[in-house]
């Protein structure tokens, strides 16, 4: 699917940037990648505006990756280009993008201090010292480390050593930023953190990112657009509403956040209508009884929980349907804990949801009219 000009559920029919008056930030056409006999990457079309933090979300051997790294030149395509701000730099070395690196290992030299660190990349430049320390402290002072130049990076936390690589890519001044799965080696907490930092930081200094990960959360929090891959191959470019809201696939639906998928008999007997449906786990409402059920809610069912599972904020419940077939719910914990949960396992429950929240998602393997 090309992205450049896809419409559909997950652009709500219009049409991807595609440079406009200003050519596009990167703008990839025909991308293909292979080795040996597998295919990495098989055809992709892809505008990236100046100054927008895009996300390649997908799992692992999806493709995400080796795209990142034809984009900064450590791959060379198969077929197909790569152009940077309007320049066509498919056969131009890493050195001659301009565009910087941000690795998950961060790849920091420990001999090193933080300042020398980030001043290493203008030393081979051959940048005057001068200029070299007033441009890293700037950069150290961007992602909020002024200070701790004369560290080394055994004595930071994770979070900061990330920060300093941070600074070390940001220091050349790119045009973009490339980060490969940056925030992958640190604790959930931190990396919430610093999903956070990133973003303001991405909007503060007002570069291209180009961010690559496998973890959906991290893509819905910090991206204005994200291009789900799969097979090497790009299954939907939206934004993280559109994509969460609107999938335009079985596979989108599945791989960023939960999904109910309704098809074949199920999707008849609930919807009254054939075709494969996607219904997010929080749209569905639950019920100890029928006369609980909003005289709005257009689709109607009931079952017995088979599973209930505690989340802290809320409460996912698996309920078998009598007809066949399960549904996820998911519900906020609003009642007090003395009041408990009242739809335990085994407990007969009906469940219902408006009839617009049951999205239609195109399925590859069903023939479409």
């Amino acid at each position: 699917m090309s992205s450049a000009e896809t419409t559909g559920p997950g652009t709500e029919g219009r049409a991807l940037p595609v440079g406009g008056p200003e050519p596009a930030a990167i703008s990839l056409r025909g991308l293909r990648k292979v080795f040996g006999t597998v295919t990495a990457v098989d055809g992709i079309d892809l505008d990236i505006a100046d100054g927008e933090f895009f996300s390649m979300l997908g799992p692992s051997g999806s493709g995400k990756t080796t795209v990142l790294r034809m984009v900064a030149g450590f791959e060379a395509p198969t077929d197909g280009v790569v152009h940077l701000a309007g320049r066509d730099v498919t056969r131009v070395p890493p050195f001659g993008r301009d565009v910087n690196t941000v690795f998950q290992d961060y790849a920091l030299f420990p001999h090193m201090s933080v300042q020398e660190n980030v001043e290493y990349g203008l030393r081979v430049k051959k940048v005057p010292r001068a200029e070299r320390r007033t441009r890293a402290t700037e950069a150290l002072a961007s992602v909020r480390l002024e200070g701790y130049g004369d560290r080394r990076p055994g004595q930071l936390s994770g979070g900061q050593r990330q920060r300093v690589a941070l600074a070390r890519a940001l220091v050349n001044r790119p045009k973009v930023l490339l980060l490969d799965e940056p925030l992958g080696a640190l604790d959930l907490k931190l990396r919430r953190q610093m999903q956070v930092e990133l973003k303001e930081l991405q909007r503060s200094i007002g570069i291209t990112f180009l961010f690559v990960t496998h973890d959906q959360e991290e893509a819905l929090t910090m991206s204005d657009r994200i291009a789900v891959f799969n097979d090497g191959r790009i299954e939907q470019v939206a934004t993280p509403r559109e994509l969460y809201e609107r999938p335009a696939s079985p596979f989108v639906a599945g791989f960023v956040g939960t999904s109910n998928v309704l098809a074949g008999e199920v999707a008849e007997r609930l919807l009254d209508t054939s075709g494969t449906f996607s219904v997010r786990p929080e749209k569905i409402h639950l019920h100890l009884h029928a006369s609980d059920v909003p005289p709005d809610h257009d689709v109607r069912t009931s079952g017995v929980v088979r599973e209930v599972v505690y989340l802290g904020s809320a409460t996912q419940s698996i309920v078998d349907l009598g007809g066949g077939g399960s549904l996820i719910v998911l519900r906020q914990n609003q009642a007090s804990p003395a009041e408990g949960d009242p739809a335990s396992r085994g407990a007969t429950v009906h469940l219902s949801w408006h009839r617009a929240h049951a999205v239609r998602v195109e399925d590859p393997a069903e023939p479409t009219g």
